[in-house]
């Protein structure tokens, strides 16, 4: 019996000693190197204007429809980038509803943006990303788009393209993937004009 409660008591002092240690003092050192190191993304890599009003996060896309705005890649992310919801539509290559989607979406595309009908859609611009979340459109895309947002703004594409030139980030690490223009980013810094 006696060997019961020692082996018992040491149980329950490895159990509190791990509790203390993994559900309190790794949050905390976790918590206060990402604060430190990392505080920008850490709290979410908010974009917050000049009024001090935070209008969204870099790392999340968000919808605009108005023809003043440069449009983001379509979203299967719930009801239009719900991060609560972030997933693809799970449509394969064969599934007739993403075949006709697409074709539908490069129809309103086209037609939006003042295209012939022969004229090539970058495929960022009619597919969501796995995500549903991606900010990013790709440099090509915000080329097509500038000409009309450019019209709508009363602007010069010249001015505009200035734009997308200021807000396009480089491949991740310098090397991986394509450069992407930030959408958010853009039509606020269109907004500031």
């Amino acid at each position: 019996m006696k060997t019961l409660f020692s082996e018992l008591r040491a149980a329950v002092m490895v159990t509190l000693v791990l509790t203390v240690v993994c559900c309190g003092m790794y949050p905390l050192v976790v918590y206060g190197l990402a604060q430190t190191l990392f505080g920008d993304r850490a709290n979410g890599s908010l974009i917050v204007d000049r009024a001090g009003v935070v209008r969204g996060s870099r790392l999340i896309g968000q919808g605009f429809a108005a023809s003043k705005y440069f449009h983001p890649r379509p979203s299967a992310a719930g009801n239009g980038y719900d991060a609560t919801s972030s997933g693809g539509s799970n449509l394969g290559p064969t599934s007739k509803r993403l075949a006709d989607a697409v074709q539908e979406r490069v129809a309103a595309y086209r037609k939006e943006n003042g295209l012939k009908d022969t004229d090539l859609v970058p495929a960022d611009a009619v597919t969501a990303s796995g995500s549903g979340l991606d900010p990013h459109i790709s440099v090509r895309n915000a080329g097509l788009q500038a000409p009309r947002v450019a019209r709508t703004r009363r602007l010069s594409v010249e001015k505009v393209l200035a734009l997308v030139r200021q807000n396009t980030e480089g491949p991740d690490l310098g090397f991986l993937g394509e450069p992407g223009v930030n959408v958010l980013r853009l039509n606020l810094a269109l907004d500031s004009l």
